[in-house]
């Protein structure tokens, strides 16, 4: 698809597990208008449908009032997406289970709708926009409760047949290692996810794990406290283990690291990049550099809104 004309914006709705993110953005990253529409706490489908469905109207209503037409709406959602479609993996969300998005909002409209895994849009809003803008090769990875992830090759999303990869979090590291909640054995996300950091410093220190945050781990360790110093390496060591692995396949350009214990500082970053340089082969490493997200909460609906912006030129 070809369109013409100077100014190009597009909607960019991030589907979560308590909020729908929505923005207007243009093509060249400036968001023209931003907000949060709340989900309740087990929402039905439905509801979730409905909200969304607002959110494009917001985003629809701001364009009409600013004079700008859209050119599409772009939604990045929890789990495995084919074809507009959610196939299913959106454990977070109720019922959330071979849900047509695409369909349903390109039909109600008019518009072209694209739509995609919620951490693949977030990575690729870091290569349109963030950490890795001008890369034609990326391997971006979310830390948080787990590790999600997405691929970017020659500028375009992989996701593998059907789009049903990409789940970077799921890389064996340990075969005979603890079950992870995919229902494997040895995941990284099962070692090196906030959640496995703050497990391994309850264990260690004593505390109660529901007491404990990414964020606190952080200040003790920057503190020098033994057990967080302890807990942090191994959790970054882990990391540059699978980060190595990615890098001896796909010899990305640049690591983007996201999640929010990626904002602890520099320091975090730079001991990650330390191991994965320790395990990667230096010849697949040659071009590569680990980074830090720099889009925050915005990854989401800018990411969405690139779907657009690449998919119709």
């Amino acid at each position: 698809m070809v369109v013409t004309g100077k100014e190009r914006y597009a909607a960019g709705l991030d589907l979560g597990g308590s909020f729908v993110k929505l923005a207007l953005i243009s093509e060249n990253g400036v968001i023209i208008f931003e907000d949060k529409l709340e989900i309740g706490f087990k929402s039905s489908r439905e509801d979730i449908l409905n909200t969304l469905d607002l959110a494009i109207q917001k985003i629809s209503n701001t364009a009409d009032l600013e004079g700008m037409s859209l050119l599409g709406i772009g939604i990045g959602t929890p789990g495995i997406v084919c074809d507009g479609i959610v196939i299913g993996g959106a454990e977070n969300l109720n019922n959330w289970i071979n849900v047509p998005l695409g369909p349903i909002f390109s039909e109600k409209y008019n518009l072209p709708v694209f739509v995609d895994n919620d951490a693949n849009v977030m990575g690729l809003g870091e290569v349109a926009f963030g950490a890795a803008k001008n890369c034609t090769d990326v391997i971006f990875i979310t830390v948080g409760t787990g590790i999600g992830g997405a691929i970017v090759i020659n500028g375009q999303l992989y996701g593998g047949y059907k789009n049903r990869g990409s789940e970077m979090g799921h890389i064996t590291i340990d075969h005979k290692g603890i079950d992870c909640n995919c229902g494997g054995r040895g995941c990284l996300e099962a070692y090196a996810s906030t959640s496995a950091l703050i497990r391994q410093y309850a264990d260690l220190s004593g505390k109660d794990a529901d007491t404990i945050d990414g964020h606190y781990i952080v200040r003790k360790f920057l503190e020098g406290e033994t057990y967080a110093v302890t807990c942090m390496q191994e959790h970054t060591d882990y990391l540059g283990h699978g980060i190595a692995s990615f890098v001896n396949t796909f010899a990305p350009q640049k690591v983007v690291v996201g999640g929010g214990i990626s904002e602890a500082g520099q320091f975090y970053i730079d001991m990650i990049k330390d191991s994965t340089f320790k395990y990667a082969m230096p010849d697949c490493a040659a071009n590569t550099d680990v980074v830090a997200a720099i889009l925050g909460n915005k990854a989401g609906c800018m990411g969405a809104s690139s779907l657009v912006f690449k998919n119709i030129i």
